[in-house]
């Protein structure tokens, strides 16, 4: 390589402080380069930092000055130079090896050229006779765990000969371009992107309503993103891009009180913002984020929203990737990946080329989903994204102000957003369709009031009775829903008489929950309960006029009732209540799910009686239609259950998930 070659670059070098001459004449790098470039050129440490190292003692230097027939005699650093001399002169060290055992030299050159670090049998270092036991004696190898062994920089050095020169290519490796057409990348940029923000917004909505539940190990499992691609209409990749990309940019978080993600402060801000700028939160999130959505690990997704231990470096892959991308001139595309990924390892020397070769088609994936990638070009998002490299951040940052403001990529989400439709085509078969990619709040409505049957360059919604009742049961009403179709389109008869008649249907049965149910044979003492102020935070409503229904549990309802003079009893499910006669000291103790408390006293065993209210079509017949069959299993004959007795109480409470027993 001649000096005129090297020269540009080494001034290159120079100019941004990365290496400079010494006066010695020899070139020195910024300490940063060593920290990311551990083993340049497949070179380990300097054999100085493996025989000055405080494993080593004086001791054992001494001892493999003998074996190299060097002189032991002088303090530690003579005898570190003196090893140093040695082992790192290609000539004294061909002639050590020659009285190496057979099998030496071959695992000798594979450290040297494809180490510096391999696994070893560490058996074999312990071993008299052996090969490795042979190259540790020798101060050739140095284990650092068991089965861990590293070679030195001098040794390698010598081992790969004098005439042995580092690899420097200054000019980029070719790239195989192909023709693109401009007007289809365009117009995949302007599908994708008003495509990414719909599907987003809905994932958001979705998480807002179900928050979703994590792993033991941290990440969100494979079936909720099934489930969340099932309900939102997306592919699963989709879904897995998406759901990291919207935790990176903070919209939604983990809320130890629901138990899993949900939507989090920014979410709100974020929703009110106009279009092309939630679309610019979202390309600075994935722009900053470490890790790949869609890499495959052991062949398949690792758990969403989980550690991965690549980290930064994938950040760094995806912003190499896109540096070259810029180059090819627009209107042309990369002919193959490889020669992508080779010209990306020439730009990043640093970056891991096996984690580089694994991650590279599924960024481009993840870039082609979002609108920055089509026809294996960059479109005008990505060709405002890929300079922003500096501005990005890391992922902990909550916003990339730097790049969600900058004026290029704010004009290019404006103009992908522009093209989004704001109209629909409502036919009288009941169908919707948007010749185009719709924008959000479109979407939004006929997702609302209508099934979404396909999507791509014209989506189609269908109307049906179930999906207008899912829009009236979210809080519309006939009149603002045909008001809001109307103001997408024309709407035929046909559609506003089924909204009208699926209203004018909606809500003719209602259903509500229930904590427990009270009952009482006289309707003035219930009416009195149900209008005992003291009373009122257990939520009772008159259902019939001796049946009550309270939303409080049906422990919190005895014990409210009790402390406001009255004496209720509770009912099991079978609708068998029990009169206890309490003795000294004793206590009523209920537990969730059927179970009971049983309390030792001293003194005589207290029998309670047991009584059942018989009176026909009185409340005894009312609770009947709220309480469940009894089960053989809790209620059979060998279940210790009460027989009905005659006596009735002026009032009792009923749930079907608590049961009540008295101890002596």
């Amino acid at each position: 390589m001649s000096a005129s070659t090297v020269i540009p670059w080494l001034d290159r070098l120079y100019d941004h402080a990365v290496a400079w001459p010494g006066r010695d004449g020899r070139i020195s790098v910024a300490e940063a380069v060593a920290r990311w470039w551990t083993a340049p050129c497949g070179l380990g440490e300097p054999l100085s930092a493996y025989l000055d190292s405080w494993k080593l003692s004086t001791d054992a230097l001494r001892r493999m000055c003998r074996v190299l027939d060097l002189s032991p005699h002088g303090g530690r650093r003579q005898v570190i130079a003196r090893i140093t001399a040695l082992l790192g002169d290609c000539e004294r060290l061909g002639s050590l090896l020659d009285d190496a055992p057979d099998g030496t030299l071959g695992m000798l050159d594979d450290f040297a050229w494809d180490g510096p670090v391999r696994s070893v049998n560490g058996n074999r270092f312990i071993t008299p006779g052996t090969p490795e036991k042979w190259a540790l004696d020798h101060g050739l190898l140095f284990r650092t765990q068991w089965d861990l062994a590293e070679m030195p920089r001098e040794v390698a050095l010598a081992l790969r000969g004098p005439d042995y020169r580092g690899p420097f290519t200054p000019y980029p490796p070719d790239l195989a371009t192909a023709e693109a057409d401009a007007d289809a990348v365009e117009h995949a940029m302007c599908l994708a992107a008003p495509h990414v923000l719909d599907r987003a917004t809905a994932l958001l909505e979705n998480v807002d309503k179900t928050p979703l539940p994590l792993l033991k190990n941290g990440g969100v499992g494979v079936r909720e993103i099934k489930r969340l691609a099932r309900e939102t209409g997306c592919a699963e990749d989709e879904t897995r891009l998406l759901l990291e990309v919207c935790a990176v940019a903070r919209l939604i978080a983990i809320s130890e009180e629901a138990g899993g993600l949900t939507p989090a402060g920014r979410y709100d801000a974020w929703r009110l913002e106009e279009a092309p700028m939630r679309l610019r939160v979202l390309l600075a999130a994935w722009w900053r984020m470490e890790r790949s959505s869609l890499r495959l690990v052991d062949g398949r997704h690792p758990a969403a929203l989980g550690d991965d231990p690549a980290g930064e470096t994938i950040a760094r892959i995806r912003w190499a990737l896109f540096a070259a991308l810029a180059e090819i001139p627009e209107g042309r595309a990369f002919a193959t990946l490889p020669e992508l990924v080779q010209r990306v390892h020439w730009r990043a020397p640093l970056l891991d080329r096996e984690l580089l070769d694994g991650c590279a088609a599924a960024v481009l994936e993840e870039a082609r989903l979002l609108g920055l990638v089509a026809c294996d070009a960059l479109t005008g998002l990505g060709r405002a994204l890929a300079p922003l490299a500096a501005a990005a951040g890391d992922e902990s940052r909550e916003c990339a102000p730097e790049v969600e403001h900058d004026p290029a990529l704010a004009k290019a989400t404006t103009h992908a957003m522009a093209s989004a439709r704001r109209t629909a085509l409502f036919g009288a078969d009941l169908t919707a369709v948007v010749t185009g990619p719709p924008s959000v709040e479109l979407a939004a409505l006929l997702d609302r009031a209508a099934d979404r049957e396909s999507q791509g360059s014209a989506s189609v919604w269908r109307f049906g009775p179930a999906s207008v009742r899912r829009a009236l049961d979210g809080g519309e009403t006939a009149d603002t829903l045909i008001a809001d179709l109307s103001e997408a389109g024309t709407l035929p008869q046909p559609l506003t008489y089924l909204i009208r008649d699926v209203a004018r249907r909606h809500g003719e049965v209602t259903v509500s929950s229930v904590g427990c149910i009270v009952q009482g044979s006289d309707p003035t003492l219930l009416a009195e309960i149900a209008a005992h102020r003291k009373l009122a935070k257990l939520g009772l409503r008159l259902l019939a006029p001796t049946v009550l229904a309270g939303a409080a549990p049906a422990a919190v309802t005895l014990a409210a009732l009790r402390e406001a003079g009255y004496a209720p009893v509770p009912v099991d499910d079978t609708g068998e209540i029990t009169i206890r006669r309490e003795p000294p000291g004793g206590r009523l103790i209920l537990l969730p799910g059927g179970r009971v408390a049983e309390l030792e006293h001293p003194g005589p065993r207290w029998s309670p009686r047991r009584t059942r209210a018989s009176t026909p079509g009185g409340c005894w017949s009312a609770a009947a239609r709220w309480r469940p069959r009894p089960s053989p299993a809790r209620h059979g004959p060998s279940s210790g259950a009460w027989r009905p007795g005659s006596r009735r109480p002026s009032s009792r409470c009923w749930a079907s998930s608590w049961t009540a027993r008295y101890a002596r």
